[in-house]
């Protein structure tokens, strides 16, 4: 059998929380994570390292909270746990797929994860230990987005890759209108002052400055994550 030759061996998979609720709209959709689960499998079987920073907002979102009167710090720390949620659930069907992984969280909660230390990390990614990176940066104002840009900066990632529920990064808004065009390739600056939605613009300036590519792409098609290991142009490139 021919050896793959992969595109990217260190990767930070940034997955939204959103997603993972499937069609219900809120909570933890099990069909969505156990097909997430293969996903990650099939990467890993390719010999990737891989780190996976998870959203929460299939069960609480802080900032809607604050809009609507809840101080916006409690509001943020309800929303690392809402990960957390997330991360454990990933985890167990991950098991069930015979992957080893361990959540590690910014927020001490010992009964559901051990914390997160950059050193003791990058040891177990090295040893091919699924990293789910729980509870954000671990302080408030900061949007998960950030926090994948922060941890593939300290683990030594390759790439970031986002999935998203689109194809990749638009100059509109393509579910508000079907003319919106896709970029295959766009530079951080000019994502930034475009003022694009689909990704926090402090996790793409952090990006910037550590000279990690971005690439978003729709994490709802099976077989994307494996192409973009591969080497397939899919989605769109965020690069300097």
């Amino acid at each position: 059998m021919p050896v793959l030759k992969l595109k990217y061996k260190r990767i930070l998979l940034k997955l939204s929380g959103e997603a993972l609720a499937g069609d219900q709209g809120f909570g933890i959709d099990v069909s969505v994570v156990q097909k997430t689960a293969r996903e990650i499998k099939e990467a890993v079987s390719l010999g990737t390292k891989l780190g996976v920073v998870i959203g929460g907002g299939n069960i609480f979102r802080g900032v809607a909270a604050s809009d609507r009167g809840m101080d916006r710090i409690q509001a943020d720390y309800l929303g690392m746990l809402a990960t957390l949620f997330n991360a454990v659930a990933i985890k167990e069907a991950l098991k069930s797929e015979k992957i080893s992984a361990q959540v590690l969280s910014a927020l001490p909660v010992q009964a559901l994860a051990d914390a997160y230390l950059p050193q003791s990390a990058k040891a177990l990614m090295e040893k091919g230990v699924v990293l789910l990176l729980a509870a954000g940066t671990g302080n408030p104002f900061f949007t998960t987005d950030t926090a994948a840009a922060l941890r593939a900066s300290e683990l030594g990632a390759e790439v970031i890759l986002k999935a998203t529920q689109v194809d990749g990064v638009y100059d509109q808004n393509p579910r508000l209108n079907p003319e919106a065009r896709i970029f295959k390739t766009i530079s951080y600056s000019q994502f930034l002052q475009s003022h694009l939605q689909v990704m926090d613009a402090t996790a793409v300036s952090l990006a910037r400055e550590n000279n990690i590519p971005i690439i978003v792409f729709n994490g709802l098609i099976k077989g994307n994550l494996k192409k973009i290991i591969l080497g397939s142009s899919t989605g769109t490139l965020i690069k300097g």
